[in-house]
């Protein structure tokens, strides 16, 4: 299987994040039953092909069951891949073995000849000295060494001649398996390409066909799914809206969160490119699950002001939820002072953090080496929109409070 060498830019990583969320929230926009009437896209089709093509998702998103035709061959490819890994370790411990082997014969057997060759000389040398007498003794010491010296070497060269015999077929089987997955995996990506060029081709006509089938259907279900869509609507998160000029604020922290929450689309197509490089190319990225927890920080700090205006944040509901409006919003006034603590600390420290990180132009360790300060800026922007809607929050409690007390 080839390999992928592709690195996200880091302008493509950025422009990204911020172009995306704009065209989500513009198509989130338009009008359902203009959808309905609309029928399949051709673009989307072939942006599926692209990006799932691979398990034959655009022929499931055109109606087509024939895209099961992909998910075998799919299958055959990471498994084929998964014996390739098999395969690769233990031609690595193998020919490990063999090379160590290998080397200890090409050492000692020199070695272990030089030594037999001066084994007689030694011996006389002993012969040659009087019994008893110093020069002996160290002759017979000489001698000894050597002595040592030869089995360590042929116990040495044994050990690896019998390494060398059991890993050497290991190894060059290893070898063949790698060989053999590895062109099964080939080969199917290849089949795989051949059906993705064709249904390429093809798309336009796959379009029209799945049209028809659901011009066919019972104009009924259409209507019902308008409707849905629309009594879905009326649920939007655009009632926590409050009027006069604290909407602004509201208004601001609903699209911001809005506008992050569709990075974790980004996240599928991102996290889906890393399983195929992974699993299917054999090619791991680095960058892929970088960016996106570093994105996912983001979305949180973002997020926070949206999640406070829809009150989403955590809450003891038992003591709170049975709580008249006017005692909610006094609990809520008290309270106030701890979340704006909280807030206050989040700016602050953060302001310090990114000022920091942008005066170093501190960068990531990995090899993607993705500027950090961006990312710190972020928890300042997550500090101001969390207090400017705690601000607004605030002034619609003591509206509440004032209200009901005038009322009363």
């Amino acid at each position: 299987m080839p390999s992928l060498t592709f690195v996200l830019p880091h302008w493509l990583y950025w422009s990204g994040l911020i172009v995306f969320p704009l065209l989500a929230m513009y198509m989130a926009r338009r009008p359902a039953a203009a959808e309905a009437r609309r029928g399949y896209s051709l673009p989307l089709g072939y942006m599926i092909l692209v990006t799932g093509g691979i398990i034959g998702l655009h022929r499931f998103y055109l109606k087509s069951l024939l895209g099961l035709v992909y998910l075998p061959i799919f299958l055959a490819i990471l498994f084929a891949n998964a014996q390739q890994r098999d395969a690769r370790a233990d031609y690595s411990d193998a020919a490990n073995l063999v090379k160590v082997a290998e080397d200890t014969l090409a050492r000692e057997k020199p070695r272990l000849e030089q030594a037999e060759s001066g084994l007689a000389e030694l011996r006389a040398n002993v012969d040659a000295t009087e019994e008893g007498s110093l020069s002996r003794r160290s002759a017979e010491r000489k001698l000894e060494r050597a002595e040592k010296g030869i089995a360590t070497s042929r116990d040495r060269i044994a050990r690896s001649e019998e390494d060398l015999a059991k890993a050497a077929p290991v190894a060059q089987s290893a070898s063949d398996r790698r060989t053999l997955w590895n062109s099964t995996a080939f080969y199917a990506f290849m089949l795989i390409l051949a059906l993705l060029l064709f249904d390429a081709i093809r798309l336009p006509a796959l379009k029209r066909k799945a049209e028809e089938k659901v011009a066919r259907e019972a104009e009924s279900e259409v209507e019902m799914a308008i409707e849905l869509f629309e009594e879905e609507e009326v649920k939007d998160d655009i009632r926590h809206v409050s009027t006069g000029w604290t909407g602004a604020i509201d208004r601001l922290s609903l699209y911001t969160g809005e506008f992050v929450s569709y990075w974790a689309v980004i996240a599928v197509f991102v996290y889906y490119y890393e399983v195929i490089a992974r699993y299917v190319f054999n090619s791991p990225t680095n960058w892929a699950h970088e960016g996106m927890f570093l994105m996912f920080g983001m979305q949180y700090l973002i997020s926070g002001a949206y999640a406070m205006l829809c009150e989403s944040h955590v809450r003891v509901d038992v003591l709170y939820a049975p709580m008249s409006r006017r005692r909610k919003a006094l609990v809520d006034i008290l309270t106030s002072v701890f979340f704006f603590i909280f807030a206050g600390v989040l700016l602050a420290t953060g302001w310090i953090f990114a000022f920091q990180a942008t005066a170093v132009h501190e960068i990531s360790f990995t090899e993607w080496a993705i500027a950090y300060w961006p990312f710190k800026w972020a928890i300042v922007i997550g500090g101001v929109l969390l207090i400017l809607q705690g601000i607004s929050k605030l002034t619609q409690d003591f509206r509440v409070l004032f209200s009901n007390a005038q009322e009363a």
